[in-house]
């Protein structure tokens, strides 16, 4: 507990609470880039691409 109160102090409270939030959401943001990753797919089938086609959309994602 005296460690949180040291950061507050140093670094400001908005700083604090803008890094909890961030440890907080990102299983939340892993979870919805999975769910659009998924999206993507049955989107892209429903269209008719193939599936060559759709794992180069997802590398291109994930790379750029």
């Amino acid at each position: 507990m005296d460690e949180i109160f040291k950061l507050v102090s140093n670094y400001g409270f908005p700083m604090v609470v803008a890094g909890y939030l961030l440890i907080r959401l990102e299983p939340i943001i892993r979870e919805l880039q999975k769910s659009i990753t998924v999206l993507t797919v049955v989107v892209a089938r429903q269209g008719g691409m193939m599936v060559e086609e759709i794992n180069e959309i997802i590398n291109y994602r994930r790379v750029g």
